[in-house]
């Protein structure tokens, strides 16, 4: 019976001794630790959210008793566990080494974890801090975006993890790979066709594969024609008239001629009209398809128009003809300026 009461007892005064010393490391009191004797344990532990931590204390043989606290929560003592946690398993407990895992870990086991030792009456302890790191994630990011020309824009890409990590913002566009800036914040101001395309959020801390996210940024903007050029045809013969332009959205096109509008049906015409495209097509040329014909290009933003020539043979061989005409005289400039040379 004094046997059990002396167990009770010393159960009892090791609690209140765990207790004690906690309380002692914790709120600022000095407690004799670390001396010759007794090796402290390691000073940091560094694991990645998700892994097992494992505290290790050096100890001897002189050890009576032994105890791993979290704060002033006692997590083992001895090979008596006394905290509720599953994660929390006692690793070994010899003459020389008494360790303990914390297996999961998450951000809020992060913190000071000392332990206690109690060895010829009196106590000692070693301390040892849980650093967490967690791999960067992106929480909050913008969606895409469809702006007009000229306007302005934010961009927004909120990331946690430990250490804080580091937010780029990245111009992806056909021509280049731009950096813009390094912040969770982007400000585009007037914002023009060139500046459209993807733009790539990265958030990196180094303690895993940065996360990458990307937002669309659609600029919208009036048509302007690009290419626009007349074409000889001879009577009979199949003819295109072509209309480029660049817009966005896309523009739609209509065809005129003498400011009356070609529709679908008019015979022997068809028109082909493509996102940037426009052909008008004549199957079978006549004398009375001959003239200037109109593209105009159009979408909510503007519009814009272009004339294109539709001629014959003749002006073919005009055109021709003038060019060859300005050939010859250019040739014949050098001989006119020999000639008046000898003359002087």
């Amino acid at each position: 019976m004094k046997t059990l009461q002396a167990k009770m007892h010393n159960s009892v005064s090791w609690a209140v001794f765990t207790g004690l010393a906690a309380l002692c490391v914790f709120q600022g009191v000095p407690v004799r630790s670390g001396d010759a004797t007794f090796p402290k344990a390691m000073d940091n532990v560094t694991v990645r959210q998700g892994e097992s931590a494992t505290l290790r204390c050096t100890i001897d043989n002189r050890v009576t008793r032994v105890a791993w606290l979290n704060r002033s929560t006692i997590l083992y003592a001895g090979n008596d566990k006394w905290c509720l946690d599953p994660r929390v398993v006692l690793l070994s407990n010899t003459q020389t080494q008494y360790s303990i895992e914390i297996q999961n870990v998450d951000v809020y086991d992060e913190g000071p974890y000392t332990c206690s030792v109690q060895t010829d009456n009196h106590p000692k302890t070693s301390r040892v801090h849980l650093i967490v790191q967690v791999s960067p994630k992106i929480v909050e990011i913008s969606s895409d975006i469809s702006i007009n020309e000229g306007n302005n824009i934010s961009l927004t890409c909120i990331a946690t993890g430990r250490p804080e990590p580091t937010v780029t913002w990245r111009h992806i566009s056909p021509k280049a790979v731009g950096f813009v800036s390094e912040d969770e914040y982007l400000e585009i101001q007037g914002i023009t066709r060139e500046q459209s395309g993807d733009y790539e959020c990265s958030a990196s801390n180094d303690v895993a594969a940065p996360v990458v996210r990307r937002v669309k940024v659609t600029v919208n903007y009036p048509p302007y024609i690009s290419e626009a050029k007349g074409t000889g045809v001879p009577v009979g013969q199949k003819g295109t008239l072509q209309c480029e332009a660049s817009a966005v959205p896309s523009a739609e096109f209509q065809w005129y001629k003498d400011d009356k509008r070609l529709t679908e049906g008019k015979k022997g015409v068809k028109v082909e009209n493509r996102p940037f495209l426009s052909k008008l097509i004549f199957f079978n040329v006549s004398e009375h398809d001959y003239g200037n014909y109109t593209c105009v290009a159009s979408n909510k933003l503007g519009h814009t128009n272009a004339s294109i020539m539709l001629f014959g043979p003749g002006a073919v061989s005009e055109v021709n003809n003038s060019t060859s005409r300005r050939a010859g005289c250019i040739w014949l400039l050098p001989l006119l300026v020999l000639h008046l040379l000898l003359k002087f």
